[in-house]
């Protein structure tokens, strides 16, 4: 005997499933317009609900917005006194119901008209008021609610939150929004630190462990280990020609034993090291460092001029390692 749980997360599947097949057949021709509607909105995508589905629509709103399409949630009830002005001339409505005729949706019908914003209906309900004054209907009908008395919004919401994501993630898709744009616009928590750009994490300035060609190995050992990093860059002004590490270092005296210290930063470098771009992500960069299994990178811009050097233990507080 199937338990309530597994009875209510099957039924809800179901009414995915059969959800994705509207999309991918009849209800294709009204989603494209749909997403074709916003990216050409010139404001915002406001998005309305009532009750539970208003609880959905903040949800949908977040989610524009995270992926690059200005978007804020507007209270149905509380638009009617007062916040109607909310809604200026350019914007778009995504209004939520799913038996298209809630009370409170129903008077901003006036407004949205007057002040000729595009309207999209999610609803279960396609002959509904609410439908018929839309500009595009996305059918949101399900079977059954997951309730066991198929009264409380439950399947009706999962799927208004699917179409949601599915207009979210379709429209940044057609703006071609990118890993750069997501990170630009989630600088905080742990999506922000693995997105966090090289330029934002690397040692600069002072910090930077440097020695010229001609600087005695004597010199370049007190270089390194005042700055800690276990490496120093050989530079000829800006322009990095090579590295050494511990474990060159470690490798030379194993070979060539105290002689390294007659011997000047030119003739132990390794020429050629690895680098990396300030402008690249974190995650790229602890990428590079675990295939290479070396735990500092020098940072170069596009000319192979020094800009700093990112070490591993400045990967761990991205909540990557």
């Amino acid at each position: 005997m199937k338990s309530i749980g597994e009875n209510v997360v099957r039924i809800e599947a179901e009414a995915l499933r059969q959800l994705a097949d509207r999309l991918a057949g009849s209800m294709q021709p009204a989603f494209d317009a749909a997403v074709a509607m916003l990216g050409g909105c010139q404001g915002r995508v406001v998005v309305t609900g009532m009750g539970k589905s208003g609880i959905v629509a903040r949800k949908i709103a977040a989610t524009f917005s995270s992926t690059g399409t200005p978007s804020l949630f507007l209270h149905p009830a509380e638009a009617v006194h007062g916040d109607l002005g909310m809604l200026v001339a350019g914007d778009l409505v995504l209004a939520l119901s799913y038996g298209g005729e809630t009370e409170e949706i129903l008077r901003l019908l006036a407004t949205i008209k007057r002040l000729q914003l595009a309207l999209i209906a999610v609803t279960g309900e396609l002959e509904s008021t609410l439908a018929q004054a839309a500009d595009v209907v996305l059918d949101g009908s399900v079977a059954q609610e997951a309730c066991s008395l198929g009264l409380a919004p439950t399947t009706s919401t999962t799927t208004m939150m699917a179409l949601g994501d599915a207009l979210a993630v379709a429209l940044a898709e057609r703006r071609g929004f990118k890993e750069e744009d997501f990170a630009n616009l989630h600088p905080g928590g742990k999506l922000g630190k693995k997105l966090a750009r090289v330029a934002d994490l690397m040692h600069t300035g002072d910090t930077i462990p440097r020695v010229s060609p001609q600087t005695p190995m004597t010199d370049v050992i007190y270089e390194m280990s005042s700055k800690q990093l276990g490496i120093t860059t050989v530079c000829e002004g800006e322009r990095l020609l090579g590295v050494i590490s511990d474990g060159d270092l470690r490798r030379l005296l194993q070979r060539r034993g105290k002689e390294v210290l007659d011997l000047a930063a030119r003739d132990c470098m390794t020429a050629s090291p690895q680098t990396i771009s300030p402008r690249e992500f974190a995650a790229a960069a602890l990428n590079v460092m675990e295939q290479k299994k070396i735990t500092s990178l020098v940072v170069v811009d596009a000319d192979g001029c020094l800009r700093g050097i990112l070490h591993l233990h400045d990967l761990w507080g991205t909540q990557m390692v």
